[in-house]
C-alpha cells in the first residue's frame, strides 16, 4: 500500500518501458539459506538499457516489500539484485522525466525513488548488489543503497552523471558514495568525471575506489557473487575494515573535497549551469546530515532542477542528439554496403598520426603500420604508441594480453610498401593540398583499387585532394578531433565523387572505433571549424578594435564554454589556428577575421596572448603588449557577447543553405561532441533561438 501514491506518475507515462523485478529463490552454497534474487529486465536485447520509470520503481519498491515480509518470516536469509546482460541500469529514465511539469510530480518522483531504495537497507536480512554491467546513475544508487556489492571486472559505465544532465544524484547517492569511497574520489565521480566528456568508471577501477567490495570476472560473474554473499553471510569482518580503511577521512578531506569541487566546476562551467553546484551544496551539507535530513534536501533539489530550463536543454542535447541522433547519422548508407577493413596504413609518424595507429589499432584489432620520410620518424611515432599502452597498462585500463596484442599489431617503414595489402589507409600530414595530394599519388601506385584513402584535414577541400587520383571514388574526409582517444567527434566528409561503398565503410569502421560520426559536405573547415573561425574571428576583431584583453576573452563566459576563446587559440597552438583562419577568409572572405595581432605573436615565437603571473593570474605582459597595434572602437563585453551570437546565427543559416549538413540537429550534435558545447544551453542553435541572434540575423529560428 506504500506505492499507491506513487500510481499517479505512472498514470503520466503510460507508454514506460518497463524493468521488471524478477525474483529467484536460489540456494546459497555452504547451507547459508535462501537468497532471493532480482534480476532487473525490461525484456529486450542489449541494445535497450534497462532504465528507470516510474511504473520500474513501484514495481520494484514492491517486491522489496514482499521480501521483507517473507525475511521476517525466516523464509529468506539474504536479498540480492542484478540485471539483465550488461546492465544494471542506465539510470532513470530521461523521457519520463522530462515530461513531469509540476513541482508536485517532480517531488514524487524523487520521494519515489527514496522509498524504494531505503527498504534495500532495511529487509532484515543482508542485502546484496552485484553490479553484472553498466550501473549510472539511479542504477548506481540501487547498489549503493545495498549493504554489500560485488562488481564484474568486464563491466563498464560506472557513475553518477547526473551533474552532466542538469540533475543531482538524488536517490541517496551524494550522501552513501563518499562514505564508501571517502570525500575527494566521491568529488571524482559525482563531479570531474561527469563534466569531463561524461567520463564513467569500469569494474577494476570501481573496486578500487570502494564501489564495490569483491571483483571477479565476468564469465562466471554472478556465480562467483553468490559464492562471496554466502561467505559473507558467515563473516564480513574483512569487508567492515576495507571499507574502514578507503572511507576514513576527517572534516579537512571533507572541505578540501568541496573546494577542489568548486574549482573544478569554476573551470569548467564558469558556473553557468545550475546542477553542479547544486550537486556540490548538497554533498557539502551531507557531512553533518542524518540520511534522512539529506534525502528530503536531495528531493528539493531534483524537484527545482527538473522544471528548469537547463535541464530541459539537457535533455534534448542528450537524449534527442548525443543518445538517438548520433547512434543513427543522418545521410549515412546502408551498412550492407560496407567493406571490411583488415588492415590499415597511417602515412605520417607525428603526434596525430600515432594517435590514430593506436585508435585503429586498440578498437579494430587489425594490423597498423605507420610510414613516414625517415626511420627516426617512424620510430619514434611507433616508440609513442608503444609507451602509451604501458601507461594504459600500468593504470589497468588494458589486461596485460591486450596491451601485447596492440604493441604487435603497431609495426613502422619508411615505404608505402607496406600500404600494398591495406583495406583503408589514413593520412595524418602536414595541412597543405599540395603535401596531402602528393602523399595521395605516392599510395595509390601501391594499393588495391579497392583500398579506401581517408585523410584527416580539419579545413581543406577532400574533392581537390582527389581530383588527380585514378579512383577519386576512394576518397573520404575522416576528421577526428584532438586528442583522438577523449573526443568522441568524427567528422566524415562525402566529396562529391565519393561512393556510397567507401562511405559506409567510413561510418561502420567509425562505430566500431567508439566514434559519433557526423556526415558533412565538402565544404571548407566543415563544421566544427567553421562555427569556431567565425567565433574566434569576432573576438580577435573585437580585441584588434581596442578592446581589452580580459573583456575579449571572457565576453563568452555567460555560455559556460569550457574554455575561452584566447585559451583554446594557445591550447591547439597559434599558428595552427590563423592557419585554419586563412582557409576560411580565402573561402568565405571578409566575414572570418584575419587578426594581425595574432600574426604578429606568431612572428614573435609567442605561444599564447596571456602568461600567469607569481600570484597564478592571467595577464598580458607588458613585452607582450608593446608589440600588438590596436584601434580605436573598444566594446564592451555585452557588445561582443551579442556581436558573437548574430554572426554565429549568420553562418550557421548560412551552412544550413549550403547544405554543409542535413539539419541545425547535426550543427548541434557536432559542436556539442567536438567543441564541448555545454549540454545546459541544449545546441548551439536552440541558443541562439533563445537569445533572438536567429530572428535578428536570419528573419526566422532554427527550430
Amino acid at each position: 500500500m506504500s506505492f499507491d501514491r506513487f500510481e499517479e506518475l505512472a498514470a503520466l507515462v503510460p507508454d514506460e518501458v518497463i524493468t521488471h523485478s524478477l525474483v529467484e529463490d536460489v540456494q546459497l552454497p555452504g547451507g547459508s539459506g535462501i537468497m532471493a534474487l532480482i534480476t532487473l529486465d525490461n525484456g529486450l536485447d542489449h541494445s535497450r538499457p534497462t532504465t528507470l520509470g516510474p511504473s520500474t520503481l513501484i514495481e520494484f519498491g514492491r517486491t522489496l516489500e514482499n521480501l521483507k515480509v517473507r525475511a521476517a518470516g525466516g523464509e529468506i536469509a539474504a536479498v540480492g539484485v542484478t540485471g539483465k546482460p550488461y546492465f544494471l541500469a542506465a539510470g532513470a529514465d530521461l523521457s519520463t522525466v522530462k515530461s513531469l511539469k509540476s513541482a508536485h510530480h517532480g517531488t514524487l518522483m524523487a520521494e519515489l525513488g527514496h522509498s524504494a531504495y531505503n527498504l534495500l537497507g532495511s529487509l532484515g536480512v543482508p542485502s546484496f548488489a552485484f553490479i553484472n554491467g553498466v550501473a549510472l546513475g539511479g542504477g548506481l544508487e540501487i547498489a549503493l543503497a545495498a549493504d554489500f556489492r560485488t562488481v564484474s571486472a568486464g563491466a563498464n559505465g560506472i557513475g553518477l552523471p547526473e551533474a552532466f544532465i542538469g540533475l543531482v544524484p538524488g536517490w541517496g547517492g551524494v550522501y552513501r558514495l563518499p562514505r564508501l569511497t571517502g570525500p575527494r574520489t566521491a568529488v571524482k565521480i559525482m563531479i570531474e568525471n561527469p563534466l569531463s566528456n561524461n567520463r564513467t568508471f569500469d569494474g577494476r577501477t570501481a573496486h578500487g575506489a570502494g564501489i564495490a567490495d569483491a571483483l571477479f570476472e565476468p564469465a562466471d560473474f554472478l556465480e562467483q557473487s553468490i559464492r562471496w554473499a554466502a561467505e559473507v553471510l558467515r563473516d564480513s569482518s574483512g569487508i567492515a575494515d576495507r571499507r574502514a580503511a578507503l572511507s576514513r577521512y576527517d572534516d579537512g578531506e571533507w572541505a578540501a573535497a568541496v573546494a577542489a569541487g568548486r574549482a573544478f566546476v569554476e573551470a569548467k562551467t564558469s558556473n553557468a549551469a545550475p546542477a553542479p553546484g547544486k550537486v556540490l551544496d548538497l554533498f557539502e551539507a551531507a557531512r553533518t546530515r542524518s540520511q534522512a535530513e539529506s534525502a528530503a534536501a536531495e528531493c528539493e533539489a531534483l524537484t527545482e532542477l527538473m522544471l528548469t530550463p537547463q535541464f530541459h536543454d539537457t535533455v534534448y542535447a542528450f537524449l534527442e542528439l548525443v543518445q538517438k541522433r548520433a547512434k543513427r547519422p543522418a545521410g549515412a548508407p546502408d551498412r550492407s554496403l560496407a567493406r571490411p577493413v583488415t588492415k590499415v596504413g597511417v602515412v605520417g609518424a607525428g603526434l596525430m598520426a600515432s594517435q590514430l595507429a593506436l585508435l585503429f589499432a586498440r578498437q579494430l584489432s587489425v594490423p597498423v603500420v605507420l610510414t613516414d620520410i625517415d626511420q627516426q620518424r617512424v620510430d619514434k611515432g611507433v616508440g609513442w604508441v608503444h609507451a602509451e599502452v604501458d601507461r594504459m597498462l600500468a593504470k589497468k585500463r588494458l589486461s596485460a594480453d591486450k596491451a601485447n596484442r596492440v604493441k604487435s599489431l603497431v609495426t613502422g617503414s619508411v615505404s608505402k610498401d607496406a600500404f600494398a595489402d591495406a583495406d583503408f589507409v589514413i593520412e595524418a600530414v602536414f595541412e597543405e593540398l599540395s603535401v596531402k595530394k602528393s602523399v595521395f599519388a605516392e599510395v595509390e601506385e601501391v594499393v588495391s583499387a579497392e583500398c579506401i584513402l581517408a585523410t584527416n584535414t580539419s579545413s581543406l577541400s577532400v574533392a581537390a585532394m582527389a581530383e588527380d587520383l585514378q579512383h577519386p571514388e576512394r576518397v573520404v574526409g575522416f576528421h577526428f578531433f584532438n586528442p583522438v582517444a577523449a573526443m568522441p567527434l568524427l567528422e566524415i566528409v562525402k566529396a562529391p565523387r565519393t561512393s556510397d561503398e567507401v562511405l559506409a565503410t567510413a561510418f561502420a569502421a567509425a562505430k566500431e572505433l567508439k566514434k559519433n560520426a557526423v556526415l558533412v559536405k565538402d565544404a571548407p573547415a566543415f563544421v566544427v571549424n567553421r562555427v569556431l573561425g567565425r567565433m574566434f574571428g569576432e573576438i580577435t576583431a573585437a580585441f584588434d578594435e581596442g578592446t581589452d584583453a580580459a573583456t575579449a576573452d571572457q565576453a563568452l563566459r555567460p555560455l559556460g564554454l569550457p574554455m575561452t576563446p584566447f585559451k583554446l587559440l594557445a591550447l591547439v597552438g597559434l599558428p595552427v589556428g590563423q592557419h585554419v583562419q586563412e582557409s576560411l577568409h580565402d573561402a568565405f572572405g571578409e566575414r572570418f577575421y584575419l587578426s594581425k595581432n595574432q600574426q604578429i605573436l606568431i612572428d614573435a615565437g609567442k605561444k599564447g596572448l596571456w602568461e600567469q603571473d607569481d600570484a597564478g593570474n592571467d595577464v598580458v605582459p607588458e613585452s607582450t603588449l608593446a608589440l600588438l597595434t590596436f584601434g580605436s572602437s573598444p566594446s564592451s563585453s555585452e557588445e561582443v557577447l551579442r556581436r558573437t551570437q548574430d554572426a554565429l546565427a549568420d553562418e550557421i543559416g548560412r551552412m544550413l543553405a549550403e547544405g554543409v549538413v542535413s539539419g541545425p540537429e547535426d550543427i548541434d550534435l557536432c559542436m556539442i561532441l567536438g567543441a564541448g558545447w555545454p549540454m545546459h544551453l541544449g545546441g548551439i542553435t536552440p541558443y541562439l533561438d533563445r537569445v533572438g541572434a536567429s530572428e535578428r540575423v536570419n528573419g526566422r529560428t532554427f527550430h
